[in-house]
This record gives C-alpha cells, sequence and structure tokens, in this order.
C-alpha cells in the first residue's frame, strides 16, 4: 500500500513528505499500525546529519503512537483498535534477550540499524527501491508495520500524541537509573545535559529517593524546568566549574551516580571527574566524540566505573506501563518537556530540537485524532 512518509535522500538533507512510499506487505506477526503521532529523537538527527553510518534515502522516526489497523495470524497481545506505543525490536530467543536483557539482544544492531526489516527484507520501497528503515518502526509515516515485539498497548484514555516519547527518550533516561544504576535511597546523582533524556533520568532519580539530583546544562530555560520536575540543584557549566560545584554540594565526595546524555568530550570527561570514590558514570548519546579516560586514575584507583547503557537496559512492555503509572501519580510529568508540530512543520520541529529550542519536539501526523476516542 502506498503511504505518506518523510524521507531523508541523503546525508544532511532536509526531511521531504511524499505520499508515494510503498509499504511492505504484513507478515505473520506483523501489527499495522495508523500513526497519531511521533516523538523527534537525537538519534533520528544523528542518523540524519551523518553521524552514524547509514544508509540513504531512510525513513526516520522511533518513538511513535498510534492505533492497531491489522494484525497478523500469529499476534496474540494486540488487537485491532488497541492504542500502542512503538519501541525497538529484539528477537527474543538469543541468550541475552533470554536473561531478561533485550537490549543486549545479539541481533540488536541488525533488526535495528541495518535499514531493513529482521530477516533482511526491505520495510519501504520508491520505484521499485529501497527505503532504510530505523527501528523496524520508522514512525514519520501516516502508517507503518512492526513486528509485534516492537509494540506496548497503552490505555486508551490517555493522549496519544503525548505517550510516542516513552518508546525511547523517556524510557532511555529513567531506565539508565532504574534498570542499570539502581541507586539506593540516599544516593546522589548528576545529569549532564536537560534534554528529555536527561529530565526522564532526573525523574526516575527522584522516584528512587536520591538526595541530591543534580542537573548540568548551558541553557537556563531547560535548568528551571529540571528544578520543576524534581532537580535538587542545577548548574549552568557555562558559567561555573559543574565538577567544582557538584563536589561543593555533596560535601567534597562528588555523587554516586553520573548521566551523560551530551556526547560532548569535555562534558563526558567532567562527568566522570564529578564521581564519589567508587562512582559510576554513565554513558547513552549517539555520538561521534570520543573521551580520554586514564585507567588507573581516572578508573581503578578510585573504583569508578564508565558503563555504556542502551535504550536504559528497558524491556519496554515493563517499562512503558511503569513509566505511566509514575505519570498519573503525578511522578514523571514527561508531558511537560514536549511541543506538537504538525507533520508538515517536521523541518522546523527538528530545527528546534537541535537549538535546544524545544525539548521533545512531537509531530501530529493524524489532526484528526481526538483523545480519548
Amino acid at each position: 500500500m502506498k503511504i505518506k512518509a518523510a524521507v531523508v535522500s541523503e546525508k544532511d538533507a532536509d526531511f521531504e513528505i511524499k505520499d508515494d512510499i510503498e509499504l511492505a506487505e504484513m507478515g505473520p506477526d506483523d501489527v499495522q499500525v495508523h500513526m497519531v503521532a511521533s516523538g523527534i529523537c537525537h538519534t533520528d538527527e544523528a542518523v540524519r546529519h551523518g553521524d552514524s553510518d547509514y544508509k540513504y534515502p531512510v525513513i526516520l522516526g522511533h518513538e511513535g503512537a498510534g492505533i492497531v489497523e491489522k494484525v497478523g495470524p500469529e499476534v496474540t497481545q494486540v488487537a485491532v483498535g488497541d492504542h500502542v506505543v512503538m519501541s525497538y525490536y529484539a528477537c527474543g530467543v538469543c541468550d541475552n534477550c533470554l536473561k531478561g536483557h533485550p537490549t543486549q539482544c545479539e541481533n540488536w544492531a541488525v533488526n535495528n540499524m541495518s535499514g531493513l526489516r529482521p530477516g533482511g527484507t526491505a520495510h519501504f520501497t520508491e520505484n521499485g527501491k529501497t527505503v532504510a528503515d530505523l527501528f523496524d518502526q520508522s514512525s514519520f509515516t501516516s502508517t507503518t508495520v512492526v513486528r509485534e515485539r516492537n509494540v506496548v498497548k497503552v490505555p486508551k484514555d490517555l493522549d496519544l500524541r503525548i505517550l510516542g516519547p516513552l518508546g525511547c527518550g523517556y524510557v532511555t533516561g529513567s531506565g539508565t537509573v532504574l534498570n542499570n544504576l539502581k541507586p539506593n535511597q540516599g544516593d546522589t546523582l548528576a545529569v549532564f545535559g536537560t534534554g528529555a533524556v536527561g529530565l526522564a533520568a532526573m525523574m526516575a532519580a527522584r522516584i528512587a529517593g536520591c538526595t541530591k539530583v543534580i542537573g548540568v546544562d548551558i541553557v537556563d530555560s531547560r535548568l528551571k524546568l529540571a528544578k520543576e520536575l524534581g532537580a535538587t540543584d542545577v548548574i549552568n557549566s557555562k558559567n561555573v566549574d559543574a565538577v567544582a560545584k557538584i563536589k561543593e554540594l555533596t560535601g567534597g565526595k562528588g555523587v554516586n551516580f553520573a548521566v551523560d546524555t551530551t556526547g560532548v568530550t569535555s562534558v563526558m570527561e567532567s562527568s566522570i571527574k564529578a564521581l564519589a570514590q567508587g562512582g559510576i558514570t554513565a554513558t547513552v548519546a549517539v555520538t561521534p566524540h570520543h573521551m580520554d579516560v586514564d585507567p588507573w586514575n581516572d578508573l581503578s584507583m578510585k573504583d569508578q566505573q564508565v558503563r555504556g547503557v542502551l535504550m536504559g537496559d528497558s524491556i519496554p512492555q515493563i517499562d512503558i506501563p511503569r513509566l505511566i503509572e509514575f505519570y498519573r501519580m503525578g511522578e514523571f510529568d514527561f508531558d511537560k518537556t514536549e511541543k506538537f508540530y504538525k507533520f508538515s512543520d517536521i523541518n522546523q520541529a527538528d530545527a528546534d530540537s537541535k537549538s535546544g529550542k524545544t525539548i521533545k519536539p512531537v509531530l501530529i501526523i493524524d489532526e484528526d485524532y481526538k483523545p480519548g476516542e
């Protein structure tokens, strides 16, 4: 079937909305989703910009929310009419998936970042030529087809337009704290970069009972929102030495945990220097940059760790419903980071995300959708 999609034709090209994209036929465990909305994530911009080795042309988007239109004969977890949020695809049968760590799926890169569907077939074509996909999802579309493992059923009484970013940005930030770092009550944590991922990490740290939740950024408006969403302290590192201030705020010790969401070399290195003895830094950004780490003086002598965390070590079918419950309780106000844009304004939305003007842009793909219906 023909669908509408935002296509990036080559590295660093603008998004071009086309209506002649051919969507692949459904398989037995596939779900066809009518797209309502999709968040724009830093990973989308990184792929568009060429920060990762990717194929073009490509249809991006991996924070989609929509309504199930069709299901394959082997689908058991969702039905036509269900509201769903989409996330990454994991095979479910490799050793790491079976151990409960699907973000460590041995086939993760092939299934999510190869530009093809699991199994190696084209998800989208234009005039017979393959258009690459992302996360077996590509939510910058009017309709998409995904595997059952990509979708998470969500309550129909919630506004689908706000929920899509739960599939990546919010689950990455919160999961990095709750699933991977696992702070104890009374621990301290600093987050470098207060975008959607960083703010989600801060809200999760508050939920976990951290007594110091420190936000570091160079944009005052983001730091103001960080205070509103649970940061105990904020630091504008453009004006203040962030490491020195963190040490001051923690009685000279440093923080037990740090999360870097920026991918900027100097900031990643600062996140390590801000740690207390035995502390752990988690890096989560898609970045072409590297950092310089002294394995003895920076790590071994201080018994510190640097961890790479993918997608918050999350299991979407468990973590997304948990975040929704935290949201209902008023403990995870992720919607305060969002701003809606028309699908036709995708390039403006992307630019506002890149500049920091908007923390989490959300594209409204179906403008006729009415919450609660």
